[in-house]
C-alpha cells in the first residue's frame, strides 16, 4: 500500500514495534531500522526520514522551551541529583519519538549537562494499566530514582461504533494504578510522579482514517474517571486533564484527535516540568 507522507509520519509517530520486543538481543534496540520500517509497511528511506524529523523536532522543542528563563529555572529546580535515572512509563503519548519524555531528556542535557541525568523511555503504544503491571518488573530492574507515569488513556478506550464498555473497567483501572504505585514504593527507592491522561477530540478520533478502521473510540467522560483515580492516589501528580480543558486545543493535536503534534508534546513537557518543580 502506498502511504502519503502524512500517513507515514503518523505511523512512525504512533507505533514503535521495537518497544514490544524487549526480549530481543539488545532489548528495544534489537530491531534494525529496516525491520521496523517493514513492520509498518514503509520503505526504509521513508521511515528514516519520518523518524529523523520527529527526533529533530524534540531537540528543537527543548531548545525553544529553554529560551524562556522561567522554564530554565524550573528545570534547575527539578529534584534530581547528579547521575539520576528517570524512567518514563506510558503508552503512545510517551513512546512517540518526540514525546514529552524525549523533550524532557533533551532539556536536562542542555540545561544541566554536568549532572549526567538520564531519561529512559518505557512507553509502548496502545498499552493499558494492565500492560503496565506486566512491565513494571522491567522498570524496577532499572533501579530508577524517579518513575514518571503517564498511563491510562487506553483503559478508557472503547471499540465499535457505539460505546459499550471501556477496555479496562474503571474499578480495575483504579486497582491497577494503586498496585503500580505500591510496587514502585515497596520494590524501589524511586519517587513517583503521576500525570493524569489528557483529554481527546472525540469527533476526530471517530473519523480518523486509521483509528476508525479499527473501531477505536474515546469519550472524555471515561478519561475523566481515570484522571480521578490518579488524583485519588497517595502520590504526587500533575493534572494534564485539567490543564488542557474539556478537549485539547485543536492546534496541539494531530488529525486523529488523540495524539499530540510537536506543539502539544511541548505543552505537556512544560506542564510536567512546571508541576514537578513545585513538588520537590
Amino acid at each position: 500500500m502506498e502511504w502519503t507522507a502524512e500517513q507515514a509520519s503518523w505511523l512512525v509517530k504512533v507505533f514503535q514495534p521495537e518497544r514490544s520486543v524487549a526480549s530481543l538481543p539488545g532489548g528495544w534496540a534489537g530491531l534494525a531500522e529496516g525491520t521496523r520500517a517493514a513492520l509498518l509497511g514503509l520503505a526504509a528511506d521513508v521511515y528514516a526520514t519520518a523518524h529523523a524529523g520527529l527526533v529533530n523536532g524534540a531537540k528543537k522543542a527543548a531548545r525553544e522551551l529553554l529560551e524562556d528563563p522561567a522554564i530554565g529555572a524550573m528545570v534547575d529546580r527539578l529534584p534530581l541529583k547528579k547521575g539520576a535515572k528517570v524512567v518514563a512509563v506510558g503508552d503512545s503519548h510517551t513512546s512517540d519519538p518526540q514525546s514529552w519524555a524525549v523533550i524532557l531528556g533533551e532539556m536536562l542535557t542542555l540545561r544541566r549537562p554536568g549532572d549526567a541525568i538520564s531519561v529512559v523511555v518505557c512507553g509502548v503504544s496502545g498499552e493499558t494499566t494492565t500492560h503496565a503491571l506486566i512491565r513494571i518488573g522491567d522498570v524496577i530492574a532499572l533501579e530508577p530514582d524517579w518513575i514518571l507515569f503517564l498511563i491510562g488513556v487506553n483503559d478508557a478506550r472503547t471499540q465499535g461504533p457505539a460505546p459499550t464498555k471501556t477496555i479496562v473497567e474503571h474499578h480495575e483501572t483504579a486497582k491497577n494504578l494503586a498496585e503500580l504505585q505500591g510496587r514502585a514504593s515497596r520494590e524501589t527507592n524511586a519517587r513517583c510522579l503521576w500525570m493524569t491522561p489528557p483529554p481527546v477530540m472525540e469527533d476526530r478520533v471517530a473519523k480518523h482514517w486509521a483509528l476508525a478502521r479499527f473501531g477505536v473510540r474515546f469519550r472524555n467522560q471515561d478519561i475523566a474517571r481515570v484522571a480521578d483515580a490518579i488524583r485519588e492516589l497517595d502520590a504526587r501528580h500533575v493534572d494534564l486533564f485539567a490543564a488542557l480543558g474539556e478537549a485539547p486545543p485543536p492546534d496541539l493535536v494531530t488529525d486523529d484527535g488523540l495524539h499530540f503534534l510537536l506543539e502539544g508534546q511541548k505543552r505537556i513537557a512544560r506542564e510536567i516540568v512546571q508541576g514537578w518543580s513545585l513538588q520537590g
